[in-house]
């Protein structure tokens, strides 16, 4: 179990000091009291005080100077008024300088405790974006692609294997996973990372323009070519060639698509010119090729040139435990972008997030942050109902379960819990060190530890050593 949070309570009456002690620690919290206003901030000079609970008027030192002073030692600290009737104006200026809220007296012990709980959620709420963003930056720094499912892990490790290698590589998965990101980090993770890396989508272009487009044409070649073109193959010369969704390829091209990559020459488009070119292709499909061979739709020797090496690209339904670090990735690109200062997702956003099955995956959880971040009237991103309509293939299935605990992974936090308890299961319990399961985490290694006290999560008696 997680230590309960410890709540500040000043007032100069001992009567209401000593009530609300009763009340707050049978709610479960930890309760220190001061009498008055220099007092209390003597208590928040000491450390460990996760909420305030004031009064407005007290002597020596007022709430809202309590606030003020409160707020320069600890600036997440969140404080809580509570005034006289007459006060009340006071209160709400005191809100402009960051007052969580107030209650007037008097007031119901009830008012008190939901107004807490709501304080204290958002205090998580605030250190898991925190954490989160955190992960981002540590993964950015290493260079890393978001991600630590361990899927996606798996596929990381394959690209770290294949980048130094001249093999032709096949991406194989589904519309929106991200592969032509995989294929421009293999390029700049290879030998060949100041070439140039050429992408070009197979589907986009016609039949007609297709081949010149690939191998480029010499001046007169048909109708409108008033000069020389080099094509992709040649501008990717010394680097990487993408060649995303080579399954819509039509046969004929297949045929030249695999003298280039067994000869490592071609000639342009109306040209006796042989060219020789040294460069790595990387192709990318969302198609079954096998499907596709034995259909008569793809050539057979064609496959086996490009599946030299496979790489699968996992749906993002497969890796949710990815979607929360993604979700403050677009967030902040999207509120750099368009000049929103949103920062924080609620609880609930992200859980709904995490739970949607994502038939577009990747890409339309870029699209569905975008569209919420221009929607976002402050800085927590709330998520419209309109933003993920239900539909066949667009209803958000139960929450997984936790691999460790056998329990269904609902919340925010308990996916948390069960990707730690992952990392460290594949750590072996080693927090600290190359292996270990802060790295895997991308966090420090004491920012762990507190998410572990956090989350009630401690070494089993017999775990392994």
């Amino acid at each position: 179990m997680s230590d309960p949070a410890t709540l500040l309570v000043a007032d100069d009456d001992p009567g209401l000091r000593e009530s609300l002690e009763r009340t707050l620690t049978r709610e479960g919290y930890r309760v220190v009291l001061a009498s008055d206003g220099r007092a209390a901030l003597e208590r928040v000079q000491a450390g460990g005080v996760d909420l305030i609970v004031t009064d407005l008027k007290m002597p020596g030192l007022t709430g809202l100077e309590l606030l003020r002073a409160a707020k320069a030692i600890m600036p997440d600290v969140d404080v809580i008024l509570l005034t006289a009737f007459g006060t009340v104006e006071e209160a709400v200026k005191a809100m402009k300088d960051g007052a969580y809220d107030f209650l007037t007296k008097p007031f119901r012990r009830e008012q008190l405790i939901k107004l807490i709980d709501k304080a204290l959620e958002r205090r998580d709420l605030i250190e898991q974006n925190r954490a989160l963003k955190k992960q981002l930056e540590d993964l950015r720094a290493k260079g890393q692609m978001i991600g630590a499912s361990p899927s996606w892990r798996r596929m990381l490790t394959l690209v770290e294997q294949t980048a130094d290698s001249s093999a032709t590589i096949l991406i194989q998965g589904e519309s929106g996973t991200g592969k032509e990101l995989v294929a421009r980090t293999i390029h700049e993770r290879s030998a060949r990372r100041n070439g140039p890396f050429i992408a070009v989508n197979c589907a986009a272009l016609p039949e007609t323009l297709l081949e010149s487009e690939l191998f480029g044409y010499e001046k007169g070649a048909f109708t409108g070519a008033a000069g020389r073109k080099e094509g992709r193959f040649e501008l990717a010369h010394g680097g990487t060639l993408f060649l995303d969704e080579v399954g819509d390829l039509p046969l004929e091209t297949q045929v030249k698509l695999l003298r280039v990559l067994q000869e490592r020459e071609f000639e342009p488009v109306g040209s006796n010119r042989t060219l020789r070119v040294n460069v790595r292709v990387i192709a990318a499909t969302n198609r079954n090729l096998e499907e596709a061979v034995a259909a008569g739709r793809f050539r057979s020797d064609l496959f086996y040139r490009l599946n030299v090496f496979p790489l699968q690209v996992p749906p993002l339904r497969d890796r949710r435990g990815d979607v929360p670090q993604l979700v403050m990735f677009f967030l902040a690109r999207f509120g750099k972008e368009l000049g929103k200062p949103v920062e924080v997702v609620s609880q609930a956003t992200m859980e709904r997030l995490v739970r949607y099955d994502w038939p577009g995956n990747v890409r339309e959880l870029a699209n569905i942050i975008e569209r919420a971040t221009v929607l976002a009237s402050g800085r927590v991103l709330e998520l419209g109902a309109d933003l993920l309509p239900p539909g066949p293939a667009r209803v958000a299935r139960p929450a997984p379960s936790d691999p460790v605990a056998g329990q269904p992974v609902g919340t925010l936090e308990e996916m948390e819990r069960r990707h730690i308890l992952e990392a460290l299961g594949g750590s072996r319990w080693v927090i600290e060190g190359p292996a270990g399961a802060a790295r895997l985490l991308g966090l420090h290694p004491n920012t762990l530890r507190s998410r572990m006290v956090k989350l009630g999560i401690s070494r089993p008696p017999h775990g392994i050593s």
